[in-house]
């Protein structure tokens, strides 16, 4: 009972942090995490104990599912390239760089579990990468690359940080080439074998379910069997979780009926909301546990943190800038993709903001070295969690800034807007060829009100390529539309008060209400 209770305690600080970050503006990863950060040191508030297991295994599945499944498979598949070669190729070099400068710090420790702080620290967290992106409105194919990146990069470093564990519990010393090639197939290969599996599985169970319920149930399963199943051949849960999340979002039109999609997405932006929230208050919290079995002496345990900070910090642009500009040398992919204007990679890696897996996975450092040799843990999840609050404070704050400084083109609202209408157009004429097909099974008075609503549809889809200075028809209809429909609901309500209709009519009377309102508001943010 003392457990739930805290559970709903923190999951109460993260939403009210949350809507503080609105009300002010701010990030709400930022909030959460300064707002962790004073919360952890407040006298009688709970002490907090981060278990690794719980963020690999219960938190960071759904987020990547939920994540994966809102990416475009399109835009992914046409910035493979860049994706990877931050997803794999950064990470890997921020790995062997951060280990590298720990151990000439520190060269007592194996070179082996220096790389596993390298590994720990590598990734950018994918909840703050989409969080802060989105926030800030950077260029769409920014985002695609970022948020693909964050989807591919945990199982990059988490298989390297698995390899570098072993060989510094390994009795024998060590591991070989051997060793290392096959945990990386049976991570990789098997994660995008459970993945593809799990498409396959759950596009067959989501296509023959016809309840929403139902739907949104099985959904909340997907990310969790899929990492069970993973985990139990030791492949990548991360990887199979990506793959499946990717292949069932690009079907989903196919698979569920429009209740069970409507369904699905508000549960999905509940769950990210409150998960996200309480990942980032969590990584706050944990400062006071982190400071506790730490011993160093003050002077070398600041130039130890300065010197990881930086070197963190500077490897993500010395990867950059030869990733995005060598690769144009090749005629092929000049062509194909000409070269950036150098603001793109200067707010790419500005955006490598570590989070809840760099902690896990610190939390998850063995206790000690082959033969029960102790070593500096304690020193290893600080640097972790410093890398986590710089990151965080520092990038996370400043990018909007920085973002707005660069000027960077923005995606064209007239292109999107003259495309979209173009499609609709061609909607609208298959539509109302069906509409011409069927017209004389129902009445005239159906069919023409099926025009009028395919003709209203297709003008809005026009209106949207005028200005903002004056009203469209159709902001004038929703706003008429908007106070009909607060005239209905009050008489339902006076209605079901003085018990002339039970409450289930009043229940369904809203119900359609509710929906026609929400298409309304969706017409005019749009």
């Amino acid at each position: 009972m003392e457990g739930l209770f805290e559970v709903v305690v923190f999951l109460a600080i993260a939403t009210l942090g949350a809507a503080l970050a609105r009300r002010l503006g701010l990030l709400a990863p930022i909030v959460l995490v300064v707002l962790g950060l004073l919360l952890s040191f407040l006298p009688g508030f709970p002490h907090v104990r981060l278990d690794p297991e719980l963020v690999l295994v219960g938190i960071l599945p759904p987020l990547l599912y939920v994540a994966a499944l809102e990416t475009s498979v399109p835009a992914f598949r046409l910035n493979l390239r860049p994706i990877l070669l931050l997803a794999v190729g950064l990470v890997l070099f921020t790995a062997f760089v951060v280990g590298t400068v720990v151990h000439l710090f520190l060269p007592h420790l194996p070179y082996a579990i220096c790389l596993a702080l390298g590994a720990i620290v590598a990734p950018p967290d994918a909840v703050a990468a989409t969080a802060v992106a989105r926030r800030v409105g950077l260029p769409r194919r920014v985002v695609t690359i970022l948020e693909g990146e964050s989807l591919l990069n945990d199982a990059t470093a988490l298989v390297l940080l698995r390899v570098s564990i072993v060989a510094v519990t390994a009795t024998g010393g060590g591991v070989g080439a051997g060793e290392v090639a096959r945990e990386v197939l049976v991570a990789a290969g098997g994660g995008i074998v459970i993945g593809l599996l799990g498409v396959v599985v759950f596009s067959f169970l989501h296509r023959r379910i016809t309840d929403a319920v139902l739907d949104n149930a099985l959904s909340l399963i997907i990310p969790f069997a899929v990492v069970f199943a993973a985990e139990n051949i030791h492949a990548s849960g991360v990887v199979a979780v990506v793959v499946t999340g990717l292949g069932i979002g690009h079907r989903m039109p196919l698979l569920m009926s429009a209740a069970s999609r409507l369904q699905v997405a508000a549960f999905w932006r509940l769950t990210r909301f409150l998960l996200e929230g309480l990942v980032f208050l969590l990584v706050g919290l944990q400062l006071r546990e982190v400071l506790r079995d730490l011993d160093e002496p003050l002077g070398s345990l600041v130039g130890i943190t300065a010197a990881v900070l930086l070197t963190v910090f500077l490897t993500r642009f010395v990867w950059l800038f030869p990733a995005t500009y060598l690769a144009r040398l090749v005629p092929r992919v000049r062509q194909r993709d000409p070269a950036p204007s150098v603001k793109f990679p200067v707010v790419i890696g500005w955006a490598g903001m570590r989070g809840v897996v760099t902690l896990a996975a610190a939390l998850a450092l063995p206790l000690t070295l082959a033969g029960d040799r102790p070593y500096q843990r304690a020193l290893l999840i600080w640097l972790a969690f410093a890398v986590i609050v710089v990151s965080l404070v520092v990038q996370g704050a400043t990018l909007p800034m920085v973002a707005r400084r660069l000027r960077l083109p923005p995606d064209d609202p007239v292109q999107d807007a003259l495309s979209a209408a173009a499609v609709q157009q061609q909607a609208s004429r298959a539509a109302r060829e069906r509409l011409d097909a069927l017209a004389d099974t129902v009445p005239k008075s159906v069919a023409d009100r099926a025009r009028r609503m395919l003709e209203d549809r297709t003008n809005l889809a026009w209106e949207r390529l005028g200005g903002t200075e004056r009203e469209t028809p159709s902001e004038a209809y929703a706003r008429l539309r908007q106070e009909m429909i607060d005239a209905e609901r009050e008489v339902f309500r006076a209605a079901r008060d003085a018990g002339r209709i039970p409450e289930e009519a009043l229940v369904r009377a809203y119900r359609d209400l509710d929906l026609e309102e929400s298409l309304l508001r969706r017409k005019v943010e749009e």
